[in-house]
């Protein structure tokens, strides 16, 4: 039950996937056993990302961690995924409890997965380190304005996290069946540090844009006389 005077955000998700992904949650909540439950799932889309951390760090001595890596994210749009979609379902909605924990555990998931990553030297240790921080800052304006605004954006310019695990599967298997290097102007590179840099630069103008745009939204609601 929600604290008296809560009211919870009003959810928009506008990603791609998001009309199919939607109808495939709710066919599986109906399916799901009874004896479990959205805390099972947040539980499993927290423990499949430590997984896809650590398959990415054994890749780095044995490439089947990469095609484990992808059998992890699976398991993570399972569990992260279901979660709410099981509760809303089952009219058994907890909606402070729910979006505290869901993303708290997205904050230490995200940590396990790109830290792995690091850790496995498909990527330079600064990239990750990069991805971390502006995923970290954009994350704070998501919940800043959720809280000031009333609207919890769960995608980007019809990118969200479904579409993000599709590509890091994609990147996986381009690393086990072509290799870890692409050129650019002659120059070589990692593949996934040139990926890393094409994130950072999409959501720092996805982090910026969001500021702007929210900035002006609340100084027009709250226009002094």
């Amino acid at each position: 039950m929600s604290k008296p005077g809560f009211k919870e955000a009003q959810r928009a998700q506008l990603s791609l996937l998001a009309p199919l992904e939607k109808k495939t949650l709710i066919w599986l909540a109906h399916r799901l056993p009874a004896r479990v439950n959205s805390d099972h799932l947040t539980s499993l889309g927290l423990l499949s990302l430590l997984a896809a951390g650590l398959c990415y760090w054994y890749s780095a001595y044995n490439k089947i961690g990469l095609l484990l890596v992808i059998g992890c994210l699976i398991l993570n749009w399972f569990g992260d995924s279901l979660d709410g979609t099981l509760a809303r379902v089952r009219n058994r909605q907890r909606p402070r409890y729910g979006f505290y924990l869901d993303h708290v555990v997205d904050a230490f998931g995200t940590l396990f997965l790109l830290g792995g990553l690091s850790l496995s030297g498909w990527i330079s240790p600064m990239v990750a380190l990069g991805l971390i921080v502006v995923y970290f800052m954009l994350s704070i304006e998501v919940y800043l304005a959720t809280y000031t605004i009333g609207t919890f954006h769960l995608s980007f310019w019809k990118f969200s996290p479904t579409e993000l695990r599709i590509l890091l599967c994609i990147g996986n298997l381009v690393l086990l069946f072509v290799g870890p290097w692409g050129e650019v102007n002659g120059k070589r590179f990692l593949l996934f540090d040139i990926g890393g840099l094409v994130g950072i630069a999409g959501m720092a103008v996805m982090l910026l844009s969001a500021v702007y745009r929210h900035t002006r939204q609340l100084y027009e609601e709250e226009r002094l006389p």
